[in-house]
């Protein structure tokens, strides 16, 4: 039998003793408990979808504390794409460019041989770290699979929409390369590696507070001109002959 608590029987009852002015008249005895039971159940329903008694249990959000939760839109200013900022920032000064890769985005509704640099990821490197959360060290596709819809939502809607949004939004590739090696890929010197897998991958013992993402952002010329970008093949091969910058 539906019980109501005392809040929600005062507030019946209250309900119940206000003047008819419906038009009918007072309704009976076992007709008003029909009614007293399904505006209790209304208004434990109503009450159950906001706060205090009867609120609902929350389901658990699935990979909590191994992706980074990205809600539509998300530009430089959101908390998103700050907190994995200043883990970038905090994880490289620590760790140096071993812990970085960076990352190369292709879409191949726009160009199959054309890959934008769009920024880089971090990692802690060791497990003895004081301000580690995780329980293993993260490798490469981690830090880039637990911040892939971060990294890609900044690049399609901030970085290259001429690129990557719209039409061109679907099917999106994250590539790696060594950190630091921009220049290395510039003169074809090494390959991307296409990164692969889902959040279904990441180890039960992973942490997205172990990783950072530093975004690319432009200046002068580059708003205009675009930053960094490199053609490659299918496997992510140079399509060219290394050559030296003098």
């Amino acid at each position: 039998m539906f019980l109501p608590s005392m809040k929600l029987h005062s507030l019946i009852l209250l309900y119940l003793l206000l003047p008819d002015t419906s038009g009918f008249a007072p309704c009976s005895k076992s007709k008003c408990l029909d009614i007293y039971t399904l505006r209790a159940k209304k208004i434990a329903r109503a009450e159950k979808s906001s706060t205090g008694f009867g609120k609902p249990r929350q389901a658990p959000i699935k990979n909590a504390g191994k992706v980074r939760s990205v809600s539509g839109y998300t530009g430089s200013g959101t908390k998103p794409l700050r907190d994995a900022a200043n883990t970038f920032d905090e994880i490289r000064k620590k760790y140096g460019k071993d812990s970085t890769s960076d990352l190369y985005m292709r879409s191949p509704l726009n160009d199959v041989q054309l890959f934008w640099f769009v920024g880089k990821v971090a990692r802690r490197l060791d497990l003895n770290d004081e301000q580690a959360k995780g329980k293993s060290v993260p490798t490469e596709f981690e830090a880039v699979i637990s911040q892939k819809r971060l990294i890609i939502e900044y690049a399609k809607n901030q970085l290259r929409p001429q690129n990557f949004g719209g039409p061109y939004s679907k099917n999106l590739e994250i590539w790696i390369a060594p950190g630091d090696s921009e220049m290395d890929i510039v003169q074809n010197k090494i390959s991307l590696t296409k990164v692969e897998g889902s959040t279904a991958d990441l180890s039960e013992t992973f942490s997205v507070h172990d990783v950072g993402f530093n975004p690319e952002m432009y200046v002068g010329d580059e708003r205009k001109d675009g930053g960094l970008r490199v053609k490659r093949d299918e496997n992510g091969n140079p399509r060219n002959d290394v050559f030296e910058i003098n």
